[in-house]
């Protein structure tokens, strides 16, 4: 009775949009996966990682780093427990990864970190059990953001030693690709508006070099517009002939696109199924 009420309460506050991670985190089983928390990709205090592996994956598995949301201003990495049980439970590995936030830092800082703790991903995928030619960005809301500018502007990677090239995909949920001008306050400092460049927004970088794309969106999302940021994005990687796939679910809101990932709420829409189908589609570096 006390699992289904703590279901039942997490979907609640999911349900209504409330930022309830420690819920869902209240419901992930430890013994479903094994990893390390607190492990440092750089010298900084928020440069600190966790990592979620599979506990049995018969051979090496693909590695996603996810990147949460908070509008650039706020996040723990540890509120996000659900997102590596869900994938290592399934014999993905992942790591979610802190980073600076502003108004400490801006923009530019939080890709650097971004870039700085895939690079680490990447040079210890071996060690993780994990093919280092198999490893994909993931981010939710301003996460998604995060990972979208490492997969598509070669700035990032290639300041950190890596390039977009190395990935094998890249997997956006509810993220803003194309948001100038910005009226909301917090976005406004992260960026420096008014003088933000145009080249800090994702919709500017696509082009038909980028690795595969996966591209998850809420119809009833009130934060993130789905259609000017997902499917917009969408429509110019298409263009430019990169392999895309996207979808909008009608269940889902701004939170709970991202909720769904978790066993206890995945009935609202198939957003687990969805990742791990195309994570485990990547071969040799591209989907």
């Amino acid at each position: 009775m006390t699992r289904r009420t703590g279901l039942l309460g997490a979907a609640a506050a999911l349900l209504s949009g409330c930022s309830a991670t420690h819920a869902l985190d209240a419901l992930v089983p430890r013994g479903s996966y094994r990893g390390a928390t607190d492990i440092p990709y750089g010298p900084q205090p928020r440069q600190r990682l966790d990592t979620y592996l599979p506990l049995d994956a018969g051979g090496p598995t693909p590695l996603v780093v996810f990147f949460y949301g908070g509008s650039w201003t706020r996040g723990d990495r540890a509120d996000y427990r659900f997102v590596g049980e869900a994938l290592a439970s399934n014999g993905v590995a992942c790591v979610v990864a802190d980073y600076r936030l502003s108004p400490q830092v801006h923009w530019r800082e939080i890709l650097s970190d971004c870039a700085a703790a895939t690079q680490w991903a990447q040079a210890h995928a071996a060690s993780l059990g994990a093919a280092s030619d198999r490893v994909l960005v993931m981010g939710h809301s301003a996460g998604a953001y995060n990972a979208a500018m490492l997969a598509l502007d070669e700035r990032w990677l290639r300041g950190a030693g890596s390039s977009p090239r190395s990935l094998a995909g890249w997997i956006g949920i509810s993220g803003p690709y194309d948001f100038l001008p910005i009226g909301d306050l917090e976005t406004q400092q992260a960026f420096g508006w008014p003088d933000t460049p145009l080249d800090s927004q994702p919709l500017m970088h696509a082009k038909r070099d980028a690795p595969p794309a996966l591209l998850l969106a809420a119809a009833r999302d009130t934060v993130v517009d789905p259609e000017r940021n997902t499917v917009g994005l969408a429509d110019q990687l298409e263009r430019a002939q990169v392999p895309v796939h996207v979808r909008v679910f009608d269940r889902l809101n701004h939170v709970t696109s991202l909720g769904a990932i978790a066993a206890p709420l995945a009935w609202l829409a198939p957003v687990r199924e969805e990742v791990l189908a195309f994570v485990r589609a990547t071969r040799n570096g591209r989907a």
